[in-house]
This record gives C-alpha cells, sequence and structure tokens, in this order.
C-alpha cells in the first residue's frame, strides 16, 4: 500500500512527497481510511509508529474539502496534548503536511506570553493545538471561540490522565458543539482510556496496531544492576568507553535531572536538562542543541519528555526507573521508531526492585540483567522505600550519591482510575 492508495489529494500526496514518505506505517493504514469516512476513533499505538500524521493527514484533507459559509475563519479543528513539546510536535506536523493548503493553525501552550496568542487567535486560525491549562486561560479570558469546532483530537490521552488533566478535558468538552468529529490517540491502550473514550466517542472505529502496553521490539532492552549512589559514575564511564554520542536519560524528578547534569558536565560530558521548571525558551534550547549534537546527553523527567522526537536516537537509559510502570513504555519509545533500532538500559538498584517487577510484568517480558565488573551491587546495602513526588535524585532511597534521594511510602504501581481525580501537574500554565 502506498499513499496514494488512501485517496488523499494532491496538495497532501505532495507535501507527503517532499518529506521523502511514500507507504505509510501501520497505523496511518489502518486510521487514516476511517477518519476519513467521518468516524469517531480511538487508536492505540506505540510512540514512534507515525500517529501524529495518521489524524493529522486526513483531518486537513476533509478540513479543506468541506466547503464553509462562514464568513470570518473560525477554528474548525482542536487538538490537545498534554506538553509543550508535543503541542509543538504536532503544530511542525500540521504545518508541514498542510503547505500546500488553505488552512492556517496555530499553537498556544504556557510558558510564553499570552498577549501574542490573543493576537493570533484575533486574526483567525483553522486549526488550534493546544495544552489544556492554557486552552482553558484563554476560555477564560473570552479569546478563544470554540463554537465552530467539527474536529476534536485528543493526542496522548493516556499522558492526560497521567498527568491529571480529566477535569480539563471535560470542561473543554462541555463547550465544544455536539456534532463533531472526535479522535482518541494514546500511546497505551489502558482501560482508564477505554473509560474516557466511552463518555467521548460515538460508535467509534477502533485501531490497535501494536499489544497492549508492549514495548518495541526494535528495542534491545536490558538492566544494570548497580547501587544508587554510584550511577552516575557508571553512567559517565558507559558514555566515554562506549563513545556514545546522543544519549536519552530519564530521571524520576526535576532535581534529579539537574544533578546528573550538573554531574555528567563535571566530567566533561555535555549534557542538558528539560524539565517542568525550565523555561519553555531553555527547553527548546536543550532540545535542538541535543539533535543537532551540540551536547551529548538530554536528562529529562517523564512530563518533559512527551514530545521529543528524534530520528534514530540511538540510546535511551533509565537512570531512574519510573514510579509507573507504563511509563516505562513511553520511556523506550523514544528509541527504536520509524524502523530504526535502539537501546534502552536501566540502571537499577536495590530500592527499586518492585518498579522493576512492575514493569516485566507489564511488558510480559523477563528483561536481561547484568553487573559490570568494578560496579558491583554491595549485598550488604538492603532496600528502602522511595518517596513519590518528592526531590530526590540518587536512584532511590536515601543513599545520598549525586542526587540525593527521599525516603518516604512504600513504591507502588498503581495508577489512579479516576474516580479521585488527581491534582493537575500543571506544567502548561503561565505562573
Amino acid at each position: 500500500m502506498t499513499f496514494t492508495d488512501l485517496n488523499l489529494n494532491e496538495s497532501l500526496l505532495k507535501a507527503i512527497h517532499d518529506q521523502g514518505y511514500t507507504v505509510p506505517t501501520p497505523v496511518q493504514a489502518q486510521a487514516i481510511p476511517f477518519i476519513l469516512e467521518g468516524r469517531d476513533m480511538l487508536a492505540g499505538a506505540q510512540t514512534g509508529t507515525g500517529k501524529t500524521a495518521g489524524f493529522t493527514l486526513p483531518m486537513l484533507q476533509i478540513l479543506s474539502d468541506k466547503k464553509t459559509s462562514k464568513p470570518h475563519r473560525k477554528i474548525r479543528a482542536l487538538i490537545l496534548t498534554p506538553t509543550r513539546e508535543l503541542a509543538a510536535q504536532v503544530a511542525e506536523s500540521v504545518k508541514i503536511y498542510g503547505k500546500y493548503l488553505p488552512l492556517k493553525s496555530a499553537v498556544i501552550f504556557g510558558g510564553v506570553g499570552i498577549n501574542p496568542q490573543i493576537t493570533m487567535l484575533r486574526n483567525g486560525v483553522d486549526i488550534l493545538i493546544a495544552t489544556p491549562g492554557r486552552l482553558l486561560d484563554h476560555v477564560g479570558q473570552g479569546t478563544v471561540d470554540l463554537s465552530a469546532v467539527e474536529f476534536f483530537i485528543l493526542d496522548e490521552a493516556d499522558r492526560m490522565l497521567d498527568m491529571g488533566f480529566i477535569r480539563d478535558i471535560r470542561r473543554v468538552i462541555t463547550i465544544l458543539p455536539k456534532a463533531r468529529q472526535n479522535l482518541l490517540f494514546s500511546a497505551t491502550y489502558s482501560d482508564d482510556i477505554k473509560a474516557l473514550a466511552n463518555t467521548l466517542l460515538r460508535n467509534p472505529a477502533e485501531v490497535e496496531v501494536a499489544r497492549r502496553n508492549t514495548s518495541s521490539e526494535l528495542v534491545k532492552q536490558s538492566v544494570i544492576l548497580v547501587d544508587c549512589k554510584r550511577k552516575s559514575a557508571l553512567l559517565g564511564e558507559m558514555i566515554g568507553k562506549n563513545k556514545w554520542e546522543q544519549v536519552l536519560v530519564f530521571t524520576r524528578t526535576k532535581h534529579g535531572a539537574n544533578k546528573l547534569t550538573e554531574y555528567l558536565q563535571k566530567i566533561g560530558i555535555t549534557a542538558a536538562a528539560i524539565h517542568g521548571n525550565k523555561s519553555q525558551a531553555a527547553r527548546t534550547k536543550a532540545l535542538n542543541d541535543f539533535k543537532c549534537s551540540s551536547v551529548r546527553v538530554l536528562v529529562a523527567t517523564d512530563i518533559a519528555a512527551r514530545g521529543i522526537d528524534i530520528d534514530a536516537l540511538p540510546h535511551v537509559v533509565n537512570f531512574e526507573l519510573p514510579n509507573i510502570a507504563e511509563d516505562y513504555v513511553h520511556r523506550i519509545g523514544r528509541t527504536g521508531r520509524a524502523g530504526c533500532e535502539g537501546e534502552a538500559i536501566s540502571l537499577v538498584c536495590v530500592d527499586e526492585a518492585d518498579y522493576l517487577r512492575g514493569i516485566e510484568k507489564l511488558i510480559n517480558k523477563k528483561l536481561d540483567s547484568s553487573i559490570v565488573e568494578g560496579y558491583e551491587p554491595d549485598p550488604s546495602i538492603k532496600a528502602e522505600p522511595i518517596q513519590r513526588g518528592r526531590g530526590g535524585a540518587g536512584g532511590g532511597g536515601n543513599r545520598g550519591g549525586n542526587g540525593g534521594g527521599d525516603r518516604g511510602s512504600k513504591p507502588t504501581q498503581k495508577r489512579d482510575s479516576g474516580r479521585h481525580e488527581p491534582k493537575r501537574r500543571d506544567n502548561d500554565r503561565r505562573h
């Protein structure tokens, strides 16, 4: 199958050709025909499978084909994303594929001034890409009109739920016209997503191109057992000895990301951190420097990592395992994208044994583990509980080392089901 077989118009095919693509990915091949039929859709696909183009292309075609009698340009398509980086990525995709169409798009998120966004919205927009917090800021100020929305897309819906955006999503839905086409795209396909879909979608087509919560088969996954206080030194040695030139490293906390970045810089490895406390300008610069290889290591938290889309990224390192097992799938999905092979290594200390078991249960796979000579774990060290949501960073427990850590409640893999809605980790509002 080629893109021509999907009945896309010449303007879109020309834009696709400009990007060097000829064959759609499985999620694109399955989703595009249903969307073009006007169906609501629930789509589950691993990150890196082409989900963004999977909804961008048919959306652009439907909007360009449908005549509008409205004298003034109004928002006809709304795309909600959980983070600034993902919003910018989706906006770029809309711009790339819509380059030959008479449609105007805009992106709004927090961390930047709101007044230029107000001016942009007043000048008229067909397609709006937004984060929930900043969109509702505009709603509250009366600077955005959603009365003409025909297309509503929730991208990375699972992350929306993780970040506590469910109330904001419900508020947005109540504002939108009832007659509209709804698409829900998600990297993982959980029961929580099913529940959200039941309230949003009408007789939806369902597309799932990977088993539920599977990790990419193109990613070589492994575990290295090491004491938490020695993780930083081991990581530095691995990067140097293996001559890695592009490595994405995940920490659980912002503080941990900063401390690890400082350590790597101290030993002569160029590194930058990206997390919710960084300004939008700093986050954009760090990501651009990483993409163009000005820095070898990008250290990121889970919230900031969504939207990081780097072609042929070779290495992902879990400096600390995530609190929520599903986030492991998202993390390693940054490599092994678009048919390229990748490597994901997790540095695991004794404190993280519960997290590792939860991940292996989720992906239904036992991860190969090894020990690096000179970094053998001390068998006398006993596991300490990891407190969630605090500023520790050393790989678990209260071990000290380069990041430290906080002792606290026992780790848990349980995700909020929605009955008790979590407080939104509002990293996209302007404070």
